[in-house]
């Protein structure tokens, strides 16, 4: 039996897009390597690929000719992304001086640190240590 090796995308989605590009551009760094203006937006994470849809743009629309399924999804979704402990406090820093509030930061029982915060759809993402789930980079 063949298993999966890894996750080469995720999806969040934004209603606004537009101030979804400011967020992920000023606050986390990434520009979209492909664009169309009230649909999507696309960034590269490391070798993954990070895609912001407008649920109301791709839930129900055929998309744009390329015959995929639809998308979409109401309410917040979550993500995490891989960082070491000094990685997180400069991300600290980083987020509050953006003025993005910190909802918690955690120190895991059976260790390893997560921080948690929202862009500005209200998707929870997440700065965190492999080891939380026991990898050790």
């Amino acid at each position: 039996m063949i298993a999966v090796q890894s996750i080469l995308e995720t999806v969040l989605y934004a209603a606004d897009l537009d101030a979804a590009e400011t967020f992920y551009r000023d606050i986390l760094g990434l520009e979209p390597f492909t664009k169309v203006v009230g649909r999507h937006l696309f960034y590269r994470c490391g070798e993954q690929v990070l895609l912001l849809f407008n649920p109301e743009a791709t839930r129900d629309v055929a998309t744009a000719g390329i015959p995929v399924p639809t998308h979409g999804a109401s309410g917040p979704g979550h993500l995490c992304f891989r960082a070491t402990a000094a990685e997180i406090d400069d991300w600290h820093d980083q987020l509050t001086a953006g003025g993005v509030e910190i909802e918690m930061d955690f120190e895991w029982p059976q260790g390893g640190r997560s921080i948690y915060f929202r862009d500005p759809a209200g998707n929870c993402l997440e700065f965190a240590e492999p080891r939380i789930w026991g990898y050790d980079k």
